[in-house]
């Protein structure tokens, strides 16, 4: 039972209506006269497709025009309005790519449209990505429909050859001396077009639903680090090949060190007695292990030691890099008043080769002044 009805009126709405509000009215009518909800009427699975029929040309842009111009013969026997086959050709480049096709990287893609890559921001603990990880995560994609296996047909059914283009995925048209070939508007080059669509997904061959995925994290990952997932991506329209899934890490700001490449930095405050008498900290690394760190006599706030080998490991290679802990010498601030005793006791014995540092800048000032008063 077909329809003769037009898209417009079978879609209850205006030919001004814009792409919004022919979504909306397409979905109210489908929900309306779904086969589902419609159990054994005949005349509601018509007006279903009748709908669907409608949307699929109003939706694109190219179709709607010519649909506009020539109704429902735009779409029959081949031809486009007066005999014309195709449609219109509204810019030079349609014409440069029908000469010159891809020789020069221009031309469109041909065969089946590979699905949408997706990327998924994950982060993680410096400790995850010291060691690395297997993790799931869950992901809302558009995946291959499973009754109709992404062919958009209704099980049971299948696909006639496209009237537009006969077949042949492409279309021509006459301009002045030319003559253009390029995709087919109505089956977008498949060459057949779906009479009956899959009741779940509309013809689409795919469905929105949420994924969990295994994602294998390897040791070194830092922050930016990009894993490929292949297939995991969007599916195809129409059962064509599904595109990648792209997780991009992140790495979890940590409560002692910092990160720059494969090299580990701290900050490890000492007191004034460890840093003048030199002494030993234990410093412990991402890997659960205790580094100890020899504390020389005298070090000075600011000065860096190194322990090689002791910082994230390379990703894909092998060794690891350096844990660098930079000394930060604390004046105590609470002090009682035996030590305060002490303090003063040592303060008389001074002569100021203790700290040259301090004696060579107040040398330098004195220096300064004398030069001015002169």
């Amino acid at each position: 039972m077909s329809l003769d009805i037009d898209y417009y009126e079978l879609l209850e709405c205006e030919r001004t209506a814009d792409d919004k509000t022919l979504k909306s009215a397409y979905r109210r009518m489908a929900m309306q006269f779904h086969p589902d909800r419609n159990p054994g009427d005949a005349e509601a699975e018509a007006r279903f497709k009748a709908v669907n029929e409608a949307y699929e040309v109003l939706k694109d842009p190219q179709k709607r025009a010519a649909y506009d111009q020539y109704g429902k013969a735009a779409f029959e026997n081949g031809g486009m309005g007066g005999g014309r086959s195709g449609a219109g050709f509204g810019d030079f480049s349609d014409i440069f790519e029908s000469f010159f096709g891809d020789a020069f990287g221009g031309g469109r893609q041909r065969g089946p449209v590979r699905g949408a890559d997706l990327r998924y921001d994950l982060e993680i603990s410096l400790e995850d990505a010291f060691h690395g990880r297997t993790t799931e995560i869950a992901i809302d994609v558009a995946a291959k429909c499973g009754d109709c296996e992404g062919t958009g047909a209704k099980p049971g059914t299948s696909t006639r050859r496209c009237n537009l283009c006969g077949g042949h995925g492409k279309v021509r048209a006459q301009q002045g001396f030319f003559v253009v070939e390029r995709t087919c508007p109505t089956c977008h080059g498949r060459g057949e077009v779906i009479e009956d669509p899959c009741r779940k997904c509309g013809g689409e061959g795919r469905v929105d639903e949420r994924q969990k995925i295994e994602v294998t994290i390897p040791p070194g990952v830092d922050e930016g680090t990009r894993i490929r997932v292949a297939g995991k991506g969007e599916a195809g329209p129409n059962g064509a090949p599904a595109g990648d899934l792209y997780i991009f890490m992140h790495i979890a700001r940590h409560k002692v060190f910092e990160r720059d490449g494969t090299t580990l930095f701290c900050r490890a405050p000492i007191s004034f007695t460890k840093a003048a008498l030199g002494g030993e900290i234990e410093i412990p690394g991402p890997d659960g292990s205790k580094h100890s760190v020899n504390i020389p006599e005298g070090i000075q706030s600011g000065k860096q030691l190194r322990v090689r080998g002791a910082g994230m490991p390379v990703l894909q290679g092998r060794g690891r890099g350096d844990l660098v802990i930079q000394i930060d010498v604390e004046t105590p601030t609470r002090l009682t008043a035996r030590q305060k005793e002490l303090l003063c006791e040592f303060r008389e014995t001074e002569t100021g080769e203790e700290c040259p540092q301090s004696r060579g800048f107040f040398d330098k000032v004195k220096e300064f002044w004398d030069d001015l008063t002169e």
